[in-house]
């Protein structure tokens, strides 16, 4: 098991830019496949990016294609997601997520052992 936690969240008007970081803790970071999901009030979870164990292969969600930009520092045990031209829609809680065994569906939550707790995001409008 490893333990995560995100830092960066906040509020900023509509077309701002934040970078969420997500820390890992432990010795096999470097091994584990990772995404970003989020969950708005009322809402699913939603998978808005995943990046492969090696950092290569990132995917994004077609909801934020082109704004925001998923990234992995293997050195650093962290996890970035760079969040840019942000929208009103963007605003939820925002939650890191591992996976050990590189399941293929990246795009859904069960395919994740371990998740942080969770930082929101505000978009104003």
């Amino acid at each position: 098991q490893v333990q995560l936690e995100e830092s960066g969240g906040g509020l900023v008007q509509a077309g701002g830019s934040l970078r969420l970081a997500c820390v890992a803790s432990g010795s096999r970071f470097s091994s584990y496949a990772m995404a970003w999901f989020r969950q708005a009030p009322g809402k699913d979870r939603e998978f808005v990016a995943a990046v492969s164990w090696s950092g290569a292969s990132p995917a994004h969600a077609d909801s934020v294609k082109g704004r925001f930009t998923v990234s992995k520092d293997n050195d650093k045990n962290t996890l970035y997601l760079q969040m840019n031209s942000l929208k009103p829609d963007d605003t939820a809680v925002y939650y890191c997520a591992a996976d050990h065994w590189g399941n293929t569906n990246r795009l859904a939550p069960t395919s994740y052992e371990d998740w942080g707790q969770g930082i929101q995001v505000t978009v104003s409008s």
